[in-house]
Formats: C-alpha cells, sequence, structure tokens
C-alpha cells in the first residue's frame, strides 16, 4: 500500500467520525462519504502503520443504505457527514460506535443502549455562521460554513438542518453581523430568535420552564432531543436522596439543575443545589434560571478547582451529581475524586463516546454500576454523539 494508491473495496460499517471502514492489504482504510454494503473505488491519501485513508472516487455498486441527500452543499459544505445515509442506518451506526467505545476503552460491556431518535431536519436551533465579505460584489457580506477538511468557506443560502426559524431569516436576509466578525451564533425556537450583533439576550420555552439564555454562551442546539434528556434525568433522579443536594457540574446556564431542583415547579424536589461552572457570565443566568425558595451555592471554578476546593474535614454528600463535561471529559482531578469519594448515584451527559467511556471505565474501578445508557441523536447528518450514562454504587 502506498499513498496515490488506487483499489476497490466494499465498506464494512461507519467509523467513529463518519467515514465508512473498507479493508485493503489488512489495514482498516476509512473512506469518506461511504456507506456500509457500497462497493467503491478510491484512492490512497495517508498511510499509518496500522490504518490509512482513502478519498472516494467511484460508486461501483451503491448500498440499499444509500440515500440522495437533500442539501445542495453537501459533500462542498463540511457540517454534515452523513446525509448520504439513510437515517435509520446513521441511528444503528451511532449505536454501534458508542456501545465499542465502552467495550474498547471503558472495558464496559453496556447491555442495553436505548436511542432516541430526532426530527432528521429542521432540528438544529443553534448554529454558527461564518461571515465571508465578497471581493467580486462591492464588500457584500455573505453567511456561510467551513468547507469540507478545508479552512475555506462556503457561502450558503440555506441549511436543511437548520430550525425552520433559522432558514426563513437566512432566506430574508435578517441576519446583519458586524462587519468586523468573523463568525457569529444564532438561535432560534418558537418566536425566540435571537443572534451575535442583533438582539443577543432572550427567553426560550424549554417543557414547562422559560430559560433565560445569551447566544453567545452555550445551550444545547437540539431543543426537542434535550426535552427527552431533561425527562430521563428526572427519571435517574427519582432514585436520589432528595434529602441531600444537587450538585450540576459544568451547569452551563443551569439548564439541567433549573428542572431538577424546587418544589412545585421542579421536576425532582432537590431544594439545595451546588452549581459548579468556569464561565462566569453563564453563571450568573444560571443563578437566574433556579427556581424560587432554592438554595443555589454557585462556585465559578473548573472541574478540577472545585475538587481541590473540597473541604476533607467537612465532607459534604450530594444525592445526585450531573456531570456535563466538554469535549474532552472530565478533568483527571475530578474523574480521581469521584472514583474515591462521589456520591451513590451519577448522571454524566456526553459528548463524545471515547472520553465518556475513558472516564466510565475510573468510576467502575471505583465501585460503580452502569445502571442505563442512553443515545440522543442531537445532530442528524452528522457523526456527532450524545449520550448519557447513569451509574450508582452503595454508599460507603
Amino acid at each position: 500500500m502506498a499513498r496515490g494508491e488506487v483499489f476497490n473495496s466494499k465498506i464494512e460499517n461507519i467509523a467513529a467520525g463518519g467515514a465508512g471502514i473498507a479493508s485493503f492489504e489488512g489495514k482498516k482504510v476509512f473512506v469518506e462519504l461511504s456507506a456500509p454494503g457500497d462497493t467503491v473505488k478510491c484512492r490512497i491519501t495517508k498511510e499509518k502503520k496500522s490504518w490509512a485513508e482513502a478519498e472516494l472516487l467511484e460508486i461501483l455498486e451503491a448500498s440499499p443504505l444509500r440515500k440522495e441527500a437533500e442539501c445542495r452543499f453537501y459533500g462542498l459544505c463540511g457540517g454534515c457527514s452523513l446525509q448520504h445515509l439513510d437515517y435509520s442506518a446513521q441511528i444503528k451506526a451511532k449505536t454501534a460506535i458508542l456501545r465499542s467505545a465502552f467495550q474498547r476503552i471503558g472495558g464496559i460491556d453496556p447491555k442495553a443502549i436505548r436511542a432516541h431518535r430526532s426530527s432528521p431536519y429542521e432540528y438544529r436551533n443553534r448554529l454558527r455562521f461564518h461571515t465571508i465579505t465578497s471581493a467580486d460584489d462591492q464588500g457584500k457580506i455573505k453567511l456561510g460554513f467551513k468547507e469540507r477538511k478545508s479552512p475555506r468557506l462556503v457561502a450558503v443560502d440555506d441549511c436543511p438542518v437548520a430550525d425552520a426559524g433559522i432558514r426563513k431569516a437566512l432566506k430574508e436576509k435578517r441576519f446583519s453581523p458586524r462587519k468586523d466578525s468573523e463568525s457569529f451564533s444564532v438561535y432560534s425556537k418558537g418566536s425566540t430568535l435571537l443572534f451575535e450583533g442583533g438582539e443577543e439576550k432572550g427567553r426560550v420555552s424549554i417543557l414547562d420552564r422559560e430559560l433565560a439564555m445569551d447566544v453567545k454562551l452555550f445551550f444545547q442546539s437540539n431543543a426537542e432531543m434535550l426535552e427527552l434528556l431533561i425527562k430521563d434525568l428526572k427519571t435517574a433522579a427519582e432514585g436520589a436522596n432528595r434529602n441531600l443536594p444537587l450538585a450540576d457540574i459544568y451547569c452551563g446556564v443551569g439548564t439541567f439543575a433549573s428542572f431538577l431542583c424546587g418544589g412545585s415547579g421542579g421536576m425532582a424536589g432537590f431544594s439545595e443545589a451546588d452549581l459548579i461552572e468556569e464561565n462566569k457570565s453563564a453563571l450568573a443566568l444560571a443563578g437566574e434560571n433556579m427556581p424560587q425558595g432554592l438554595k443555589a451555592n454557585c462556585h465559578a471554578l473548573s472541574d478540577s478547582a472545585w475538587v481541590k476546593s473540597l473541604d476533607k474535614k467537612n465532607k459534604k454528600s450530594w444525592g445526585l451529581m450531573v456531570l456535563d463535561p466538554p469535549r474532552g471529559g472530565l478533568s483527571g482531578p475530578l474523574s480521581g475524586w469521584l472514583a474515591k469519594s462521589g456520591p451513590c448515584l451519577v448522571a454524566y451527559v456526553s459528548c463524545d463516546p471515547a472520553t465518556l467511556a475513558r472516564d466510565s471505565g475510573i468510576l467502575a474501578e471505583g465501585g460503580y454500576t452502569l445502571k442505563e445508557l442512553n443515545l440522543y441523536d442531537f445532530y442528524p447528518q452528522t457523526a456527532h454523539i450524545e449520550s448519557l450514562a447513569v451509574f450508582s454504587r452503595e454508599a460507603s
């Protein structure tokens, strides 16, 4: 095998990241835009010791799982990677990727994974557009996304995965970013339309609540899946000791805690919560989103700094700890502390199967048992995977 070599092969399945997997000369070869069951002609573009990458040259025999992409920019725009694959096949592939990560990395064999399907299009409430200044159109600003595997930008006038409100605003050219801005975020749900450079702060309706948000700060991008996730967190919390406080680590604007706390307005009834969030602006909104009467202890700290701040002499206990870390997963200090001193019930929300599996293995070594594993398809047509793992262990 050598770079530039052309070969034919059948695609076996989908890898994390969305590329199809072929075999050639004893190596796995990753081929983007291919589908399981395709027979393809491709060219090696990168070779490593145990794997290689190849570009798709021709589909010799199309898989029955293959479908026509709904977006005319698909293949050029880097936002989506699975529009050529039937939606049921996307769910099957993502479930297999999540299971494989737990088995290979975490040393855990999840007995069952519940996969929650999203609306496959017009699901995305939050997007980040790049601004493109047209050199041949008197400096007119266009909007777009990064090209697939390229720093270049592609201008778009529609995005089929975007919420209907974003599509309408894009068509009507309602977004007016500053000329000196390279990119900006937008959020749309129902009557709410927020974007940087316009109305940036507002309230969004999630289930039976209205939450304060700022479009510049992180907020989940698929409200349909977010509501299912919140309901599953409520179910998990039913097994918690609600006489103890809730801990919400990486709380953001307090979305999860706002539903898990409070009396008649809350779903789970925790009356006290520790909110840990490094971003002070997000933490301020989290305080605003907490139910009235709740004792909310806000800690503007990173996860590792919060662990370091814990009083070793006066140990505090929690009925439930919710974790929602960035893609890199838990810090070493936090995962180590959890394995040794964490509460009886932990709910881990993840956007990366590999780091979730890694951290789950550490929790398992500390005596935790995986109670349930759920997959939420927050990002159909892409390879991104969001999940919830619930862990429990006996009180020490």
